[in-house]
């Protein structure tokens, strides 16, 4: 991924923050046909010695081909974006010099993709990620609401996925080559999403 120094982002917990704030994630692949792309919720632990960047997780279709896939992937995650005027900028009074650009932040997770066929690994993944994006509704469905025969059924019909990430780079493009006057008028005209991104990035 191309990034200028200002823009790179490279502590773990910023990184992981941003993945566990937006799951879904590309991920990429290349066997003997070419490049391939699969687009997954994951969840990301904190890791260990072996896998210092965490480890993501996720499952997919046993139809799918890509738990078969035997390499390293990329997983690119995209957090949030937004399209900003040089009408916010300073310059843009003074000598007309400015031009639009955009702000994002993503981070690439690079490791080995392994797959997991245990039926209570993957019960147990689907547990955490229901409870994760449930826990928002009034009423979080829960695996148990469904008949267990029904549940038991469906696992059959899915692999675990696991890749302890190896390489993890993020890239943080939100303003920061500009002056403070103008950082803090972009800020000010940004949705709540990438305004927080602006100011972690700058904490």
């Amino acid at each position: 991924m191309y990034g200028p120094s200002v823009f790179d982002e490279i502590r773990p917990a910023l990184l992981r923050g941003l993945i566990d704030a937006h799951p879904l994630g590309t991920i990429i692949t290349h066997g003997d046909g070419g490049l391939d792309a699969n687009h997954i919720p994951f969840e990301i632990d904190a890791g260990d010695e072996s896998a210092p960047f965490g480890i993501l997780r996720a499952h997919v279709a046993r139809a799918n081909p890509l738990w078969r896939h035997v390499g390293e992937a990329l997983v690119v995650f995209q957090g949030p974006s937004a399209y900003i005027t040089p009408a916010l900028y300073e310059d843009k009074k003074i000598s007309g010099k400015v031009v639009p650009t955009y702000n994002y932040a993503v981070v690439h997770a690079h490791g080995t993709l392994r797959a997991i066929e245990d039926p209570a690994w993957i019960l147990a993944l689907l547990g955490r990620l229901t409870a994760r994006h449930e826990a928002a509704q009034a009423a979080p469905w829960s695996m148990d609401d469904a008949p267990s025969d029904f549940i038991d059924r469906l696992v059959t019909m899915i692999v675990g996925i696991e890749i302890p990430v190896e390489r993890m780079h993020g890239k943080w493009k939100v303003s920061q080559n500009r002056s403070q006057n103008d950082q803090r008028t972009i800020e000010s005209a940004m949705d709540a999403p990438m305004a927080q991104a602006m100011q972690r990035r700058s904490a």
